[in-house]
């Protein structure tokens, strides 16, 4: 079956390759790291060493952010290991750069063993620790024959991937029996997760480790947009972040009746992706809005104007400026985005009703009065009211720093696993080819 799936997954590359090398052209995606990729492992990892290696896989941006905690207590606890990064995308790439250097960081190689053979040679890992869901077939039986154990840590079925998962209910208890440990988000992704073939023992339930992520450092733009703000008179401060196409000609109309009552009233606009920004900066001229993009703003007043954060990483800094917040990704049935990110500045938070995503975070902080969720049609009238009661703003607020509170804990629990997971082996069991020789229970396959 591994043949077969190795197989379908080559065929799948090479009859999209014109799309892979069409978004290299265009938008520089997937070029970065493509030697890596592909299982050329750089010298500053292949090293050899004596140290104990831990590999913790973080997909994207919100993968690392969410996993910083934990690599920060393993790097405490465990300071003769070695802790390094892989990710997928280049903005999860940078990010980890920045937190955690740019020589313990590195692009995961594609599901083949080609590719994943060097990586597991050169790093010799202890434990790999894979955030969410990266059920990757080849890759988790190779490092299981390797001797290492694995965790999946932060773990959600969403919704969407849930029937996915189950039709493949055939294969996947073969695929999932090589991870050691399931640390789950909340119980129904525990039951999702034995539904589609992970086996129970296995499975537990540690929290949502978004729920610890601390405020990211200032970017050194904040402090410059807060005084601009102040000395100008400028406001409210909408903010608006992670749209989607589709999105933003909605939240500009509203933006526009905010603007009837509020001249001075300022939209700050990040698009989730950073090859729409000039498509976005040319549908906010195109309906007359006067616009500053971040990327040329050299301090001129904002009030009254769209100011289109054409930059990758400040979106969760400049949440704090908001007198209210929007999350995108929801107005579209596109699944939402995070809103613990603006929660944790206690401001007042609004999303659309398609937050399939984050069903669990929204949902908490809906039973809480910590959020507003809005269709498009509602979408104006609920920012107005909004902007209009300072009263019903603190309230949302404070309640979303108290949802906040409630749930942390993750981190903890999920480092304590792990812990044991490094201290205490799984117990030798005999050989089938020998009742005289032993192996450790992780070697069989």
């Amino acid at each position: 079956m591994f043949a077969l799936y190795s197989l379908l997954l080559a065929l799948f590359l090479l009859l999209t390759l014109p799309y892979w090398l069409l978004q290299m052209m265009r938008h520089g995606k997937y070029r970065a790291g493509l030697r890596q990729r592909f299982g050329a492992v750089s010298p500053h990892l292949a090293e050899p060493g004596a140290q104990p290696t831990i590999w913790v896989h973080a997909v994207s941006v919100g993968e690392v952010v969410a996993s910083s905690g934990v690599i920060a207590a393993l790097r405490n606890q465990f300071p003769s290991h070695r802790i390094v990064i892989s990710t997928t995308t280049n903005t999860g790439q940078k990010l980890a750069a920045q937190r955690f250097g740019a020589e313990n960081v590195f692009y995961f190689p594609l599901d083949f063993s080609l590719a994943v053979r060097p990586y597991l040679a050169a790093l010799r890992p202890q434990l790999i620790v894979i955030a969410e869901t990266e059920f990757w077939p080849n890759f988790l039986r190779l490092a299981k024959h390797h001797g290492a154990r694995i965790a999946v840590i932060n773990c959600r079925i969403s919704d969407r991937s849930f029937p996915g998962y189950k039709r493949l209910r055939f294969w996947l208890p073969t695929v999932l029996e090589n991870v050691d440990l399931f640390l789950a988000q909340t119980e129904d992704d525990r039951r999702r997760l034995i539904e589609i073939g992970a086996t129970d023992s296995k499975v537990t339930v540690a929290g949502n480790l978004k729920f610890d992520v601390a405020p990211p450092p200032s970017p050194k733009i904040l402090a410059s947009l807060h005084e601009s703000i102040r000395q100008s008179g400028a406001g409210p401060v909408l903010v608006c972040g992670s749209t989607l196409e589709g999105e933003e000609g909605s939240l500009l109309s509203a933006f526009r009746n905010i603007l009837a009552n509020h001249p001075k009233a300022v939209m700050i606009l990040a698009p989730r992706h950073a090859e729409r920004f000039s498509e976005v900066a040319a549908l906010i001229e195109q309906l007359g809005f006067r616009m500053v993009r971040r990327s040329l703003w050299s301090g001129e007043p904002l009030a009254g104007s769209v100011f289109l954060v054409d930059t990758i990483g400040e979106l969760s800094a400049l949440y704090s400026l908001a007198t209210v917040a929007f999350v995108g990704g929801s107005l579209v049935p596109r699944g939402g985005h995070n809103i613990l990110e603006p929660a944790l500045y206690g401001v007042p938070i609004v999303t659309g009703n398609h937050y399939e995503n984050f069903r669990d975070i929204v949902n908490l902080f809906s039973s809480r009065n910590a959020v507003r969720i809005v269709g498009l049609a509602e979408l104006p009238l609920v920012l107005i009211e909004l902007l209009e009661s300072s009263e019903e703003r603190a309230t949302l607020g404070q309640n979303a720093l108290a949802a906040l509170a409630s749930q942390r804990g993750a981190t903890e629990a999920t480092v304590t696993a792990l812990r044991q997971l490094i201290e205490f082996p799984p117990a030798p069991v005999p050989s089938p080819q020998s009742p005289d020789v032993h192996k450790p229970t992780g070697n069989s396959a």
